[in-house]
């Protein structure tokens, strides 16, 4: 269970490491005032977006191969599911930037801020807690979604608990699978918590 905890929290971390700066990047290509970029990045989100996470896995790992095109299944996993999770990650960026009222930039200026001064203090703080509740909910599903990997054979918290459940001949790996998950989650909605009271004073 520890090997599979080990996994688990791995392809979190390593989809939130990725996905974030790289859902961060689609978003300005998205907000791009070149038509053509712009199209671009709505293509890529509408195709993943559209497409189950479970399918775009499998793609990956056994169809790529047929075009000569090979990863491990861990290297499969971090890049089926940094490529999904970076989908909706920019539409919520995008969400938090477009909900900034335009006097916000026009005031900062008047008051003699930089530009740089006026992301830094003023602009990114507001469209951080502006996105930090879709940001939460977004997160705590990842956690959830790691399940998935098992389907190309890694060794996840579920896919051991199959294992044991099937040599056992009981729930209670399931059980204990479960459990784990719920505590992550815990663990996880508490710092979020922290995280968005930081920046509930920002208006």
């Amino acid at each position: 269970m520890l090997q599979g905890l080990s996994i688990t929290i791995s392809v979190f971390l390593m989809t939130l490491i990725i996905s974030i700066p790289l859902g961060i990047f689609i978003t300005f290509l998205r907000l791009c005032q070149n038509k053509l970029i712009s199209r671009l990045a709505k293509t890529y989100i509408l195709i993943i977006r559209g497409t189950p996470l479970l399918l775009q896995l499998i793609f990956i790992f056994f169809g790529l191969p047929l075009l000569g095109i090979v990863f491990d299944r861990y290297t499969a996993a971090i890049i089926a599911f940094s490529l999904n999770y970076a989908a909706y990650f920019a539409e919520i960026f995008r969400g938090g930037i477009n909900a900034i009222d335009k006097g916000q930039y026009e005031g900062a200026l008047v008051l003699g801020f930089s530009k740089f001064d006026m992301y830094k203090k003023i602009i990114v703080p507001q469209v951080i807690k502006n996105i930090l509740p879709a940001m939460s909910n977004e997160i705590i599903t990842l956690i959830k979604d790691t399940a998935i990997v098992y389907t190309i054979g890694l060794n996840d918290i579920l896919r051991i608990a199959q294992i044991k459940q099937n040599q056992q001949a009981s729930l209670i790996p399931l059980i204990q699978a479960g459990l784990v998950y719920i505590i992550i989650i815990a663990v996880l909605t508490q710092i979020l918590k922290q995280i968005e009271k930081r920046y509930s004073y920002y208006r």
